[in-house]
Formats: C-alpha cells, structure tokens, sequence
C-alpha cells in the first residue's frame, strides 16, 4: 500500500486539490462546501495561483492556499491551517478582504466587484459556540436578519468536531459528499477511512481522481523531498505557538501566585491561622509557614 502524504499540509493539499488540470477535484469539494442546489451547481472553476513558489515552502510565515474563480466571477479562497494561533477572525477578513479589494481596476464601479468566498479547514476546535464542524457566515442585519450584501461568505470547517462525529458514527460520507471530501484528509494514517472512501471511489469517478492524484503525487521522490520541508516548516511554527503558549499560561500563573501570596501575607498580618490562609489561598501550608516566619 502506498505511503501517502498528509493531505492537510497545506503543500499536499494544492497539490491535489489546488493543481492546474485538477479542476474536476477543486469543483467536487466546492459544489459539496458551498452546498449549493444542483440548479446552481459550479460548472468551471479556473485556478488562479497553481505555482507553488519554492521560497514558499520553507517560510513557515507563508499560506500556501488555493485561489480560485468560478464561471460566475466569485472568487474562492481555501486555506489549512493546522495550528491556531489565535487570530482567526482577523486573519480570515484581512485576507477577505485582499482578495475582494484586489478586483477593483481603475475606473471600475464598485457594483462589478464580485461576491469573495474564503473557506477555512482548522485542524483545531475554533467556534466554541457550536458543535457543528461547518460554519459559514454572512453579514446580516441584527435584528431582523436581512442581509446586507451577499457579496461575503466564509466557511470554517473544523476537522476535530468531524473525527468526533466519526467516532461517534454520525456521519455518512456515502451520502454527504462535504463529509466524504474532509475525512480524506484524514485518510492517510486513518486505514478505516481510507477503506471507506475507496469503497465510495469506486462509485464516484472524481474520487477516484483524487485518490488516483493523491498517490502518483505520494510516490514521486522529488514531491516527498518539498513535502518533508514543508511539513518541517509547519512543525516548527506549531512549535513556537506551543512555545508561547506555555510561556502565557506561566506568566499567568506566575502572577496568580503572586496575587496568592500578597493574600496570604496580608491574611498573616491580621492574625489568620496558616492552616486557613493554606485552606482559602490553595498555597502549600509550608509555604504560609515560611511566610509568617519571614514576617516575624
């Protein structure tokens, strides 16, 4: 059985997904993303960035998405992240809002600017609001809720609020066809779902092209070699956010001590017995000894 790239570093992913000639599979997941009636279906769909720049591949800083536009003019923009580095919100508008602004030319009216469409797949848990694994968003009015402009639409698809629907055995990737195309970035260390979604190959021809993509990319030595630095890249800048995370939460709790032992302090002062300050502050009672002793 063929080694296969993790299709949610994000180099793997535009190679399948983000590829000139590789239309057919970007289509199949937008149709299946935007969950558009079959009367309003994409037909094409152009790919607006397929290079993937080498410089790219080893800026951690770098996004390696997908940029792409339909027959109808809407741009779409998908992008993996695997980390959360907590700036989401921002982060999805600022590029939004990019790709939306980079339409306007000079002397263009602002009514041919087209409707921008930003999907995010998280491998983390973001919306702590809901359950659902997929999200999107418009802007409406807030009290009656009548939109604005449909000219914004972004997606966030959250893949561990999936895997928990898997686990669970509520999800039903024969039928959902969003749900098949996000459980095959799982497909490659998950051999269940792989299984699953070959049987559903079998029955879905541009399935088939992506799996049949997906391992002709997973065998060439020379795509390995840019994967593995990629994947490296990322590794490392999830490393720093874990890094700075740990930092955060040491301050935080270098501070609380702080506050406890100020507490404690004053408590000792007024006549407190250790074993009460201990007690309602959480300190160790050595701790409040050592204290009073100081005091004293």
């Amino acid at each position: 059985m063929t080694k296969l790239m993790d299709l949610k570093i994000d180099f793997a992913f535009k190679q399948v997904f983000g590829k000139a000639g590789n239309e057919p599979i970007l289509l199949a997941f937008l149709n299946a993303a935007l969950k558009l009636p079959k009367d309003e279906r994409i037909v094409s769909v152009e790919i607006l960035n397929p290079e993937i720049n080498r410089e790219h591949i080893e800026d951690k800083a770098s996004v390696l998405d997908i940029h792409a536009k339909t027959e109808q003019g809407e741009h779409v923009n998908i992008e993996i992240q695997l980390a959360n580095k907590f700036d989401m919100e921002k982060r999805t508008l600022y590029y939004w809002s990019r790709i939306f602004s980079a339409q306007m030319q000079k002397g263009m009216p602002y009514t041919e600017l087209a409707k921008t469409i930003t999907i995010n797949i998280l491998n983390f848990r973001f919306l702590r609001e809901t359950e659902r694994f997929h999200t999107t968003f418009h802007l409406y009015e807030d009290q009656q809720q009548f939109p604005l402009t449909d000219v914004m639409e972004i997606h966030f698809m959250e893949i561990p609020k999936l895997m928990d629907k898997w686990e669970q055995r509520a999800v039903n990737p024969h039928d959902n066809e969003l749900e098949r195309w996000l459980l095959l970035l799982e497909a490659d260390d998950h051999e269940e779902i792989r299984k699953e979604l070959e049987a559903i190959a079998m029955q879905d021809p541009v399935m088939k092209r992506a799996f049949d993509e997906w391992e002709d990319l997973s065998r060439d030595e020379k795509k390995w070699v840019e994967y593995e630095s990629r994947r490296k890249a990322i590794l490392d800048e999830m490393a720093a956010v874990r890094e700075a995370e740990i930092r955060q939460q040491k301050a935080r709790e270098e501070g609380l001590l702080e506050g406890k032992l100020l507490v404690a302090k004053e408590m000792l002062a007024e006549g407190e017995s250790p074993e009460r300050i201990a007690k309602l502050t959480k300190l160790p009672l050595e701790e409040i000894e050592k204290l009073k002793q100081e005091l004293h």
